[in-house]
């Protein structure tokens, strides 16, 4: 159809029907563009365009609107169809200038045919608030880059668009909370900057960089090969943090954990790939390299959450039990104490490895319930073998300690409470910590640890020459016992260097004036072996595997007697 409009008068004014003065004026005094439109069968024909329609020039005739270039169409279907009313949206001009209205058609019945009146309700100023609002809520402020959301945004038309040749980089920043707590807000501040430059100076200019946590970065590559490309901008992103960043006065080295996820079929959510990529940033952290997404990931992330919840349900029922293992004087075979070990059979009957679940434990915190528990059973244990010996049976209990439970648990109270509660001496219970846990916090730990030695307990370091210790730190603290990982213990009497080591250690604990259990001896003559080269007393499958509580004081009465 041919859009065409009665001649016109002079100064570009449009013919106007007769009798329509007061239609003229109602128009004129509406705040908003407005016009009549009317079909002839020369096309559109505009009527009574009011000055503010005139103003944003919308035209005064058909020919030369652009609203009936781009609306003609709509408006023609509208005025022939039977609706009154008809709302919709309209953008016109370009990207930097275009403005935005929203446009309302209604029918006006009239003796000289249908026709109807457009109103355009300028929206420009609005949607320019909520473009640069959405701008700030998708923009971190401290950098400049796309945060999580906007990050999100730019991957999800990625998805939308059908493309599953990308990848998602998160980039997590190492000991940044130490830069934080030690040099200050701002120094942290100045840090993230510099770091979001230079990985966006290892970038090309498509791939996307945004900021998707306190001290982690995402990038968003386009893949043109393969997936190799991901492993090389890692490498890239490595080599430009390794230069070390001058903040004040120091000179900090930020190393990084990088975790990759790709891009497939399967996946339709942004927040998918992101939260795969940061499954994968665990992984790095322990190998130490750029890892990538295993598609398994999430399922064992999901058997730990229910693992989780059948271990909470497990201590609030009373289903778990500890085990005992002898720990022999390698001087003259007798048994003096037994190590406590927990153990779970979960409700289908299966044996669920104290090595599945005491991590599973220690993550979400319910290590200070299992740990409180372990404390209390095996001195209840204890004081019902003295009942049965008909007084002291000889022997003490050794419980481990996480260091989760020390730092969030009253011990020292909960152990005197313990002791009190079952009737025994504090030197009938041994408490073991791990290396690592106490060289953590050393002056921490050590306020916590004479506290327990006040009960009357002993300590004993578990799984010595594993970890890192200080010497210095280690003569501090009150250690009575050094136990000697199994790692050191198990073939040493094939490797020179074992023995070396386990001399060293021995050495180490007689210049210090403390005691040494050898874990994981496996042959009478590994036992005679450590003996000879001083060490104190040992545990291990030679002697006895860990035994339910009847089994162990059965044991014990066989030795006694």
């Amino acid at each position: 159809m041919r859009l065409s409009v009665a001649p016109r008068l002079p100064f570009d004014e449009p013919t106007l029907p007769p009798g329509n003065t007061a239609a003229e004026g109602a128009l004129e005094l509406l705040p908003i563009a407005a016009v009549v439109v009317s079909v002839t069968d020369a096309g559109l024909r505009f009527d009574l365009p009011n000055a503010t329609f005139r103003r944003l020039g919308l035209g005064s005739t058909a020919d030369t609107s652009i609203l009936a270039r781009d609306l003609g169409a709509r408006i023609v279907a509208f005025i022939a169809g039977q609706a009154l009313r008809l709302q919709l949206p309209w953008a016109v001009g370009d990207a930097v200038e275009q403005r935005h209205f929203e446009v309302t058609l209604a029918r006006v019945a009239t003796a000289a045919g249908p026709r109807c009146l457009v109103t355009l309700i300028d929206q420009t100023g609005e949607m320019r608030t909520e473009v640069n609002l959405r701008r700030e809520m998708t923009t971190d402020s401290l950098t400049g880059l796309p945060n999580r959301a906007g990050f999100g945004d730019r991957l999800e038309q990625m998805i939308e668009a059908g493309t599953i040749d990308y990848a998602v980089l998160v980039v997590d920043l190492d000991r940044f909370g130490r830069v934080n707590s030690c040099l200050g807000s701002m120094a942290g501040d100045e840090l993230l900057i510099t770091v979001a430059r230079r990985i966006k100076g290892a970038l090309r200019a498509c791939d996307g960089l945004g900021r998707i946590g306190g001290d982690e970065f995402g990038i968003l590559l386009a893949l043109d090969q393969d997936r190799s490309e991901a492993d090389s901008v890692a490498r890239r992103v490595r080599q430009v943090l390794a230069t070390p960043f001058r903040l004040s006065e120091f000179e900090i080295r930020v190393s990084c954990s990088i975790g990759v996820a790709f891009g497939a079929e399967a996946i339709g959510d942004a927040e998918d790939v992101i939260r795969h990529a940061q499954f994968a940033v665990r992984r790095s952290k322990e190998t130490g390299q750029a890892e990538a997404y295993q598609t398994d990931a999430l399922d064992r992330a999901r058997e730990q959450f229910a693992m989780e919840t059948a271990l909470r349900r497990a201590i609030e029922a009373g289903q778990l039990r500890l085990h005992y293992q002898p720990i022999r004087d390698l001087s003259t075979g007798r048994i003096t104490t037994f190590e406590a070990l927990a153990r779970w059979v979960d409700e289908d009957g299966n044996d669920v490895p104290p090595a599945q679940f005491i991590p599973v434990a220690e993550e979400s915190g319910l290590i200070v319930p299992l740990g409180r528990w372990a404390i209390d059973e095996a001195l209840r244990t204890l004081a019902a073998w003295d009942a049965q010996a008909g007084g002291d049976c000889g022997v003490g209990v050794a419980v481990n300690l996480s260091p989760i439970q020390l730092q969030r648990d009253g011990v020292a109270p909960l152990v005197t409470e313990a002791l009190a509660r079952h009737g025994l001496a504090g030197e009938r219970l041994k408490l073991e910590l791990t290396e690592s846990a106490l060289i953590a916090d050393p002056d921490g730990n050590a306020e916590v640890l004479r506290a327990l030695k006040a009960t009357g307990a002993t300590i004993a370091m578990d799984d010595f020459g594993t970890g890192y210790s200080n010497l210095a730190y280690l003569q501090k603290l009150p250690i009575d016992i050094l136990k000697i990982d199994r790692s050191f213990v198990t073939g040493m009497l094939a490797d020179r260097d074992k023995i070396a080591i386990v001399r060293a250690v021995l050495g180490l604990a007689s210049a210090l004036g403390m005691e040494t259990v050898a874990e994981g001896i496996e042959t009478q003559e590994l036992g005679q072996t450590l003996a000879a080269l001083g060490c104190t007393y040992g545990q291990g499958y030679a002697y006895a595997r860990p035994l339910a509580a009847d089994d162990a004081y059965a044991l014990l009465a066989a030795r006694t007697n």
